[in-house]
């Protein structure tokens, strides 16, 4: 069993990465996409998206990075995959998922789910742009409106060369809102011969296994239940035994701290500790607690000194 991270767009990045990992339980990250359209991008831009690259593509705790492009357009896609590929990730994966408007809109994302044959020629020019040894994966939900080419875009993903396939048990217009249809996900793990990786509605370890049972897949992609409860990985493997209690997370939440204020202009510091303590509220009263006596709080020093100050 095996068990990733997800990539999560203004959310789950490369500092949230640095901290969840570090927890444990994480085999593997998809870094946020990299979104490619008429040009080949810069190397600054793959950077950006995943400094882990600088690091040979892993976290600081030495978990493996693959990084994540999103794009229509065979020719560019096969351009900016190349590049990338220069930089040594741990594998490409490519983003057949997105429900953002704004990037349905210009055709990339989640909408692509409605012609099958475009999905096979993109994946097909990534994969011929990049070395045979390394990893190309793709991750889909069920559909744009509906299911029922689901199957059909499987398929043609690996028959384009994906390696792997993550599926979000959702198709767009069922957004987040549960239930996440995981039968499906065994269907497609059905269909094709490469390895199917179960992703949506998991938050608990009795999500996993009803999850496991229903859709016969053992490995998982993890991202709002980890944010919410950073050892759920840690539980999924070795039971109920692994959970942290608020005490446990104090260390993290002052490491996720210290890379934010590194990382992030001051005006969006403090959203960020917030955002991430919003999630956490979902696991623990004292994160509900935290995040109530601080939601008013704008200025980095003062965040700092309320929540990190004995009390």
């Amino acid at each position: 069993m095996r068990i990733l991270l997800a990539p999560m767009e203004g959310l789950l990045d490369c500092v949230l990465r640095d901290i969840l990992t570090r927890v444990g339980g994480v085999d593997l990250c998809v870094s946020e996409f990299v979104r490619v359209s008429g040009s080949r991008l810069p190397v600054r831009t793959f950077l950006h998206i995943a400094p882990e690259l600088t690091q040979a593509s892993r976290t600081s705790a030495g978990v493996p990075v693959r990084v994540q492009l999103l794009g229509s357009d065979p020719v560019m896609m096969a351009l900016n995959a190349a590049r990338l590929a220069e930089l040594n990730p741990a594998g490409i994966d490519l983003n057949f998922g997105c429900p953002a408007k704004t990037v349905n809109r210009h055709h990339g994302g989640a909408i692509l789910l409605r012609d099958p044959e475009r999905i096979r020629t993109i994946v097909a020019a990534v994969r011929a742009a990049i070395p045979p040894s390394m990893l190309l994966s793709a991750k889909m939900r069920l559909g744009y409106e509906d299911k029922s080419l689901a199957i059909a875009c499987a398929q043609a993903m690996q028959a384009g060369g994906a390696q792997e396939l993550v599926v979000h048990a959702r198709t767009k217009e069922e957004g987040y809102k549960p239930p996440a249809h995981w039968e499906w996900v065994g269907r497609i793990r059905d269909a094709v011969d490469v390895p199917v990786v179960a992703n949506g509605e998991i938050w608990t370890l009795d999500d996993y296994r009803r999850c496991r049972e229903i859709s016969g897949v053992e490995d998982v992609m993890l991202g709002r239940g980890m944010v919410a409860n950073p050892a759920l990985a840690r539980i999924i493997k070795e039971g109920e035994g692994a959970a942290l209690v608020w005490s446990d997370l104090q260390p993290f939440l002052r490491d996720f701290w210290d890379l934010v204020c590194q990382r992030t202009l001051p005006k969006y510091q403090c959203g960020r500790m917030k955002q991430w303590l919003h999630y956490l509220r979902q696991t623990w009263p004292e994160a509900g607690e935290t995040f109530q006596r601080l939601r008013t709080v704008s200025q980095p020093g003062e965040l700092e000194e309320q929540l990190f100050s004995p009390r």
